[in-house]
């Protein structure tokens, strides 16, 4: 008995010792580069799989023989800052006063109702009763739709089409606020359909830089969405799995590959530009846990990884647990009560919201 007792502690030991290290592969992942390792740069999406069996693993060695927990136990240490990204937690607040109340949020073109329906009306309505200071869209077509709409909510309204000509795809990006205008600006990086536009507002006498951030979608079709559901679920023999894996795993690094560029050109911009107070917002599509979030945080504060709770879902698809949008600014700012707004499903993406307060 002694032996077979020997052999399973064995062979949990090293179950565990790799669940361990592929944990802190994975929570480092967001230090590759998607253009030269582009399969191990989308391990971040793996990351609550091995949260998940690491703990199991610290389970079974509490209960079997607990001095070997360590081994679980180094590996969420080791893995700790990214575990804190994925899933920061703090103490609930009221907003300190003075604070300004910042919302990013992907409308999806007014085309997603409850039903299906357009929602114009619905995030209209929702924008009004959230009295946010700044909004930032993406996929606005408000101004298609109808352009005093916003007009009767904040005063400085306008918008930045980011879609070459000619091509089958619309897409914008929003900005309203009770702040004025002064200037605007496209940041430059090659892209069919997506965009980042810097908004400089006048703010209590200091020019803000406002980046909005629409880049790179996955480019996944819905029925690629559907079969990464059932991958997800278990529901899919094994062959077609692998095979739709594969194929999945394809789509996705190349747009985490484009989007790389696409963040590299935001943040050298950002860095250009460190003499105004910046907040950056928008629609990354991309993990908390990747190269995309990681490159454009360099030098600002993440604000749901600062003052969050949980995991933040903002992308409200089947399948698809990961908060894509995001909130950050420099350290001009405090965040303070940064959240994902479930609530409210007109859109394919909730909102996300923060305070913001000047230190």
């Amino acid at each position: 008995m002694a032996f077979i007792k020997n052999i399973f502690l064995n062979v949990l030991s090293g179950a565990s010792f790799t669940i361990a290290a592929l944990l802190v592969a994975v929570a480092y992942s967001d230090r590759v580069h998607p253009a030269d390792h582009p399969l191990l740069a989308c391990a971040g999406m793996l990351m609550p799989v091995f949260l998940i069996a690491n703990l199991i693993m610290l389970m079974l060695w509490l209960m079997v023989k607990w001095r070997r927990a360590w081994i679980p136990i180094a590996g969420f240490i080791i893995a700790f800052p990214a575990t804190r990204t994925y899933l920061p937690l703090h103490l609930s607040s009221d907003p300190p006063a003075g604070a300004i109340k910042v919302m990013t949020y992907n409308v999806a073109h007014y085309n997603r109702g409850g039903q299906g329906e357009p929602s114009l009306d619905t995030i209209h309505e929702y924008v009004r009763r959230q009295n946010a200071d700044i909004v930032c869209m993406q996929e606005d077509w408000s101004f298609m739709k109808d352009t005093t709409r916003y007009a009767s909510l904040y005063p400085y309204n306008d918008t930045v089409h980011v879609s070459r000509p000619r091509s089958k795809y619309i897409n914008a990006l929003g900005i309203h606020t009770r702040y004025p205008i002064v200037a605007k600006e496209r940041i430059r990086y090659d892209s069919e359909a997506n965009g980042s536009a810097a908004f400089y507002l006048l703010i209590d006498g200091d020019t803000v830089l406002v980046i909005n951030n629409h880049l790179e979608s996955t480019h996944l079709s819905k029925d690629d969405r559907e079969r990464y559901a059932d991958i997800i679920n278990g529901s899919m023999d094994r062959e077609a799995a692998t095979a739709k894996t594969r194929m999945l795993i394809g789509k996705l690094s190349t747009a985490m590959a484009t989007r790389s560029r696409q963040a590299e050109a935001v943040h050298h911009y950002i860095e250009s530009h460190r003499r105004y107070p910046i907040i950056v917002c928008g629609d990354f599509n991309d993990t908390p846990i990747s190269y995309v979030r990681r490159t454009i945080a360099n030098g600002l504060t993440d604000c749901f990884v600062e003052s969050g709770n949980g995991l933040g879902i903002s992308y409200n698809q089947r399948g698809f647990v990961f908060r894509i949008d995001h909130i950050m600014c420099s350290n001009h700012y405090g965040p303070h009560g940064c959240f994902v707004d479930s609530h409210i499903t007109a859109s394919d993406h909730y909102p996300v919201v923060c305070w913001l307060l000047k230190r």
